[in-house]
């Protein structure tokens, strides 16, 4: 690779506003952190929203409103999670669709997230990918273990490719109760990888603590990079993030350094098969 695609995933479902205040939880300070980022050199945006109370939902006219508030400030790919809360249930997983991303996760298997229990079944699995496939919409597939990239082979040679044609995951990296955020994870996740379809690429993304150790790992494995206040909340020891435009900047930096510069979102299309606007 002689690009790096970087996406940027600002919120998630896990932190609250009470504890981050830095954290974009309406939709202003949403688009307004999606139009930094993408300055800084992110092309896609990897989306959780919250309601009027700042708790995780997957209301779907907060959604739909998302997606056209961040295509029409932004020329960043949207990537909207269907994984949500724990706590969500698979027929609102699935709505998330609905409100027509240009890309969205699929998580290829149920896995212990800190004290919680991250549940994808076999069929929810199948039924979220064909669902995409039918739609036009390109799967991020999401790895929390080394196993689960066997259940992505079997899902691809029984439901075929993804929309678009071109197979790219991303390796969650350091959650409690997943694989851990080190090199030798990383490495071990590539060996798989290279038993997926031809062109297969991986983005990684470290939780807390391991995000630089993830960083330069993918980078020197020829991976891509996620980054994001949903993933850390911690720049350094001691020191709290100040935004997720902090976050990206030290991604771009660190690409850069590996003379892997950021991808702009029209050749993060072209890369992934996500058809432009």
């Amino acid at each position: 690779m002689t690009g790096t695609l970087i996406t940027v995933a600002p919120t998630g479902a896990e932190s609250s506003k009470a504890d981050v205040p830095a954290l974009p939880v309406t939709l202003d300070e949403l688009v307004s952190t999606a139009k930094e980022c993408e300055a800084l050199g992110a092309s896609i945006i990897h989306v959780h929203i919250r309601d009027a109370a700042a708790r995780p939902t997957l209301d779907q006219g907060r959604l739909r409103a998302t997606v056209a508030a961040l295509r029409e400030s932004t020329g960043l790919i949207v990537q909207l999670s269907s994984g949500g809360a724990v706590t969500d249930p698979e027929t609102d997983r699935l709505a998330v669709l609905d409100a027509a991303p240009e890309m969205a996760s699929c998580t290829m298997g149920t896995v212990n997230f800190g004290d919680d229990v991250f549940m994808n079944r076999w069929d929810f699995i199948v039924d979220l990918h064909t669902r995409m496939q039918e739609r036009g919409i390109v799967p991020e597939y999401e790895i929390f273990d080394l196993g689960q990239l066997t259940t992505l082979q079997r899902l691809l040679s029984k439901h075929g490719l993804p929309f678009g044609g071109h197979v790219h995951v991303d390796l969650v990296m350091g959650v409690p109760g997943g694989m851990p955020g080190t090199a030798a994870a990383l490495v071990a996740c590539e060996q798989v990888i290279r038993d997926l379809p031809a062109g297969t690429t991986f983005s990684a993304t470290g939780i807390g603590r391991s995000t630089i150790p993830v960083i330069l790992a993918s980078l020197s494995a020829g991976g891509h990079l996620r980054v994001g206040m949903e993933d850390t909340i911690t720049y350094a020891k001691g020191r709290p993030v100040e935004s997720n435009m902090q976050l990206v900047a030290r991604a771009v930096a660190f690409a850069r350094l590996a003379e892997r510069p950021p991808l702009s979102p029209g050749q993060a299309r072209e890369l992934l098969g996500v058809p432009a606007r």
